[in-house]
C-alpha cells in the first residue's frame, strides 16, 4: 500500500468516525485537537486502524504522535515494514 492510499483511507475512515470535514485533515493538523480525542477516543483509532488496515497500534506506538503526518508515517511503517 503506498503512502498515497494510506493518507487518502485514513483521512476517510477518521473524518467519518469522528464526524468531522476531511478538509481539516491536514498533514500538520494536530492528531488530537482536530479530532478531538481523550484517552478513550485513541482506543478508538486503534479498532479502526485495525479493522481497516489489519495492524495492531500500541500505546507506545503513539508516542510522538503529534501531527497527521506523523499518524501516516507511523501507518506506513507498520503496514509496509519501513
Amino acid at each position: 500500500m503506498t503512502i498515497e492510499e494510506i493518507i487518502e483511507k485514513a483521512s476517510e475512515v477518521l473524518a467519518e468516525e469522528f464526524e468531522i470535514d476531511p478538509a481539516t485533515i491536514t498533514p500538520d493538523a494536530s492528531l488530537k485537537d482536530t479530532l478531538g480525542l481523550d484517552s478513550l477516543d485513541f482506543v478508538d483509532v486503534v479498532v479502526l486502524v485495525e479493522q481497516h488496515f489489519g495492524v495492531t497500534l500500541t500505546g507506545p506506538d503513539f508516542v510522538g504522535i503529534v501531527t497527521f503526518k506523523d499518524f501516516y508515517d507511523l501507518l506506513n511503517r507498520k503496514i509496509n515494514g519501513e
